[in-house]
């Protein structure tokens, strides 16, 4: 029995996620989905129906395979640090997380959701291309 924390942004990167996690669970495993807004004047309404639809695919795809819960998370925190308190809270096994390429400007500028949790994990993780 596996529990994995999948991180999800977008109604594509769930896709993308439940792709490949179809292929690599049990029916005894756990799967929590989460969708972290950092919360406050910084997230509008549009990003918060996104991250519904992004959980509702989770739950649409992986819900007949094993047990499926989800979380959408706006509390100023940064979605790392939400994605690591679930991971605690459930005792995860494995993190899973998207990542797309990007340059080394848009690193600097825009950050990376994806680059704070490798960085700061110390879950063992599956490392998804979203491109």
């Amino acid at each position: 029995m596996q529990t994995f924390v999948l991180a999800t942004n977008s109604e594509t990167v769930s896709q993308t996620l439940c792709s490949y996690l179809e292929g690599v669970l049990d029916p005894d495993d756990s799967v929590y989905a989460v969708n972290s807004q950092r919360g406050g004047d910084s997230t509008s309404s549009t990003a918060v129906a996104d991250g519904k639809a992004a959980l509702e695919v989770v739950s649409d795809r992986l819900g007949d395979q094993v047990s499926v819960e989800t979380y959408q998370i706006i509390r100023g925190n940064s979605p790392a640090a939400d994605i690591f308190d679930i991971a605690e809270e459930v005792d995860a096994d494995e993190l899973v997380i998207g990542v797309r390429k990007r340059s080394q400007t848009d690193r600097l500028i825009f950050g990376s959701v994806a680059q704070d949790i490798m960085r700061q994990s110390d879950y063992p993780m599956r490392v998804v291309p979203r491109d």
